[in-house]
């Protein structure tokens, strides 16, 4: 009687496996079809790390999936990928950056900054003949330049594609009027984007030494070519205007006899260099002290006012004897459920010391510089990140206290041990053995809290004695974006901007082994 059940369910295990391998193939399927994408894009941008990363890990994937000898790697393989991409790539790269002088200037491989100077030094070739010019726009919506030779074929580019033969357009009085696959523009949709066909620029051929079509009037087109040349075989780039030889130097770029340079440099290796800058150049080393120290105070004291107000209303809120208490706590967190950046740009307009609600509602019309003086702005900054980081720490005291055993509290009390003593003895070491960790994230995320710096005070004050973006409440992390240069307040220095960043990886990855060691003599304590 069971024999014809077990080979049901078994025929229902087979389509169950079936159907499940169906799914998988067609999982696989879709992440080989995005693999095969980034290998492409990688092939393309020449960058030959992250192919031959991408073709590890679809190999990977591929084999873990498909063989029976592998189960526990089908559980691991997808957070392990994204750890390496997201973390050990991301590490591994700002470590390369922060020894090359990657920034304004040098943004590019040399190749790219040879064709940048030659595009850049373009003059219009006196005497070169002009050529009937007409404005078309592909199915894309990006612009081109269709033109006609002197034995009047039609050619047609765009910033992007050289010009080319195009055997099938219409040519009337020695002008295209037509061409498939293009939408010619008239006058209308020219003077509509009038900055975009001035500036266009389509080259004549793949070398840039060849130079480039460009119009003023949107008819008529004139060849432009570099002022630049570049030997080659000696490595060098001549103006031949003026007959100046610029050679390459140690911090990659084009340099003449006399010292001069030429503006477009490339990216090369140059050691320690960004790291003695931040550690030696008084612009930066003065600022970096006070950051560094205003940093580990901010963080320290973040953490020891949030988990005292926390703990302190956990304790508060778990006596059972107090009424209401599932509202009290529902109240407690509601800051915790704010976003953070909207409730630092709240709080922002708050402290703000002409008309802010504190100073004009609350203080009754006083004016004090909340935001501005180097002092008060430190200590709001503290206080909202209080506000802010008070109910995660809550929350955490709650379920820490909620889960000491009661067998150890009445233990105490036949002992003898008071109120003070019970918590001293008790309380605070098992719940710092339940919270020490999440301690220790706290401080990193403090010593790390860009968006709070950010959106209340901008890092401002600034250094009075400063000559680079910085300010009184600025933290390692604010200062790192502030010399990068990526919200334009200072030229862009990546290279100098991932030294810093190392520097705080390594600072934050001391404090948190440290600590956890502590934390591990706290549990051999308890």
């Amino acid at each position: 009687m069971s024999r014809p059940r077990y080979r049901g369910a078994e025929a229902g295990s087979g389509s169950f496996s079936g159907a499940g391998f169906a799914v998988k193939l067609v999982l696989i399927a879709l992440v080989d079809a995005l693999g095969v994408f980034g290998v492409l894009a990688a092939w393309k941008a020449g960058s030959w790390g992250i192919l031959a990363a991408m073709v590890a890990l679809l190999v990977a994937a591929n084999w873990v999936y498909f063989t029976k000898r592998a189960l526990p790697l089908k559980y691991i393989l997808p957070g392990l990928a994204f750890l390496l991409v997201y973390q050990v790539y991301v590490i591994g790269y700002t470590g390369y950056v922060a020894f090359t002088n990657y920034g304004d200037g040098h943004n590019s491989t040399k190749e790219q900054a040879i064709e940048a100077l030659l595009v850049q030094n373009e003059r219009r070739v006196e005497g070169s003949p002009s050529a009937p010019l007409t404005v078309v726009a592909s199915d894309g919506g990006d612009l081109g330049f269709a033109v006609t030779d002197e034995a009047g074929e039609a050619e047609v580019g765009t910033a992007d594609e050289p010009l080319a033969e195009a055997p099938d357009a219409t040519v009337s009085d020695g002008v295209v009027t037509a061409l498939p696959g293009w939408t010619v523009l008239d006058r209308q949709q020219v003077l509509e984007r009038q900055d975009e066909v001035t500036a266009l620029r389509v080259p004549v051929s793949d070398d840039p030494a060849d130079g480039s079509v460009r119009t003023q009037d949107a008819r008529t087109g004139y060849v432009f070519q570099s002022v630049l040349e570049y030997d080659a075989g000696a490595d060098t780039m001549t103006d031949t205007s003026t007959g100046v030889v610029y050679t390459p130097n140690d911090d990659g770029q084009f340099e003449a006899a006399d010292g001069t340079t030429l503006p477009v440099g490339w990216r090369v290796t140059v050691g320690f260099e960004n790291f003695a800058t931040a550690f030696g150049d008084p612009r930066y080393a003065e600022p970096f002290v006070k950051i560094l120290a205003w940093t580990f105070v901010f963080a320290a004291l973040s953490v020891a006012t949030t988990f005292a107000l926390g703990m302190f209303l956990a304790m508060v809120f778990n006596d059972p004897r107090l009424r209401g208490r599932k509202i009290y706590r529902t109240l407690t967190i509601l800051p915790y459920a704010m976003p953070g950046f909207l409730a630092a740009l709240l709080w922002a307009g708050m402290l703000n010391e002409s008309f802010g609600v504190v100073n004009q509602v609350l203080l009754g019309g006083v004016s004090i510089p909340w935001l501005t003086d180097p002092w008060l702005a430190k200590v709001s900054v503290l206080l909202v990140n209080l506000w802010l980081g008070f109910p995660y720490m809550f929350l955490i005291c709650t379920g820490a206290l909620q889960s000491l055993p009661g067998d150890v509290y009445e233990a105490a009390k036949i002992d003898g041990a008071g109120r003070w003593r019970t918590w001293r003895s008790l309380t605070m070491p098992l719940l710092l053995v339940a919270t020490a960790p999440l301690l220790i994230s706290s401080f990193a995320f403090n010593f790390n809290n860009f968006t709070l710096i950010k959106m209340l005070t901008g890092g401002g004050p600034r250094f009075e004695d400063a000559s680079v973006p910085l300010g009184h409440t600025d933290i390692l992390i604010s200062m790192v974006y502030n010399v990068s240069g990526l919200d334009g307040s200072a030229p862009r220095d990546y290279g100098l901007a991932s030294a810093l960043s190392i520097v705080i990886f390594v600072v934050v990855g001391a404090i948190s082994a440290i600590a956890f060691r502590q934390t591990r003599k706290l549990e051999e304590l308890s």
